[in-house]
């Protein structure tokens, strides 16, 4: 297999799949008539990706990004960014033809990606436009999508369906942090102490939104995910300052969110 493939960086398309997933298995949808929402934010998935390497490779401290794309420019991965977006577009159509509303929030995720990509610097705001781009925009798009719609224009959400959000949100933003640590963005800029007080702020918010969503929906099936935040409490026991390029814990965080992502479509194949 060709090693350009590492540009796609695939791995990461669960950060964006999972929110379509879970909205899908908390409200019944059909699986396959959503199959081309999944797909299109598959492909956008792929295109953020390698929209954030053409940003990050002019930045000499990003190492892991400077390893990755070696021997290819700027131009070159720019051109399978733009081909995604396009192939991402294209599976949008036949749903924006069906409900032509969802083209407006497509352009709002867009642009909030973008948004993101450019402004990595901008400490806890850039978490929350990720997050919403991320989890609520296609949670929204997936409902809309299935015709689950008030006045035409908003999603038709319901209490438990909030609260399993919030929680989503709040865990992947938890998450995120970390994520940036070992990056060297936007966080890693504070001293150690101020960065693990906001850690621990974040991931107590996380733990308390989990166990409310869990007493309230009764969805007990979701309380694994509780061992984020705790475990993300656990590594930031005391200020850090080396975690810059442990990619290992990275992975390590990437790879729980895939196997989340298998554990929702079991759920979904298995109702």
């Amino acid at each position: 297999m060709s090693k350009g493939f590492k540009l796609l960086r695939v791995e990461y398309i669960f950060s964006v799949i999972v929110p379509c997933l879970l909205c899908i298995y908390l409200n019944d949808y059909d699986l396959l008539s959503q199959l081309w929402i999944l797909a299109g934010f598959g492909f956008y998935a792929i295109t953020g990706n390698t929209l954030n390497d053409v940003i990050d490779k002019r930045d000499p401290n990003e190492k892991d990004t400077l390893e990755r794309v070696k021997g290819y420019s700027s131009k070159e991965i720019l051109t399978i960014s733009i081909a995604s977006f396009v192939l991402g577009t294209a599976c949008f159509l036949n749903p924006i033809f069906i409900n032509p509303i969802i083209s407006v929030y497509l352009i709002i995720t867009v642009l909030m990606v973008i948004v993101y990509c450019l402004f990595k610097y901008l400490v806890v705001i850039n978490q929350i436009i990720l997050g919403v781009s991320h989890i609520f925009l296609p949670w929204f798009i997936v409902k809309i999508n299935a015709g689950d719609i008030l006045l035409n224009i908003f999603p038709n959400i319901s209490l438990n369906e909030w609260l399993i959000l919030l929680m989503v949100t709040s865990i992947a933003i938890t998450g995120q942090m970390l994520h940036e640590m070992i990056d060297g963005d936007s966080l890693s800029k504070l001293s150690p102490k101020a960065s693990r007080l906001v850690i621990w702020i974040s991931s107590v918010l996380s733990i308390a939104i989990t166990i409310i969503t869990i007493i309230v929906t009764g969805f007990i099936i979701f309380f694994p995910v509780i061992v984020f935040p705790v475990g993300m409490m656990y590594i930031f026991r005391h200020p850090r300052a080396n975690l810059l390029g442990r990619s290992s814990l990275k992975d390590v965080g990437i790879i729980l969110g895939n196997l989340f992502m298998v554990f929702i479509i079991i759920l979904i194949l298995a109702s």
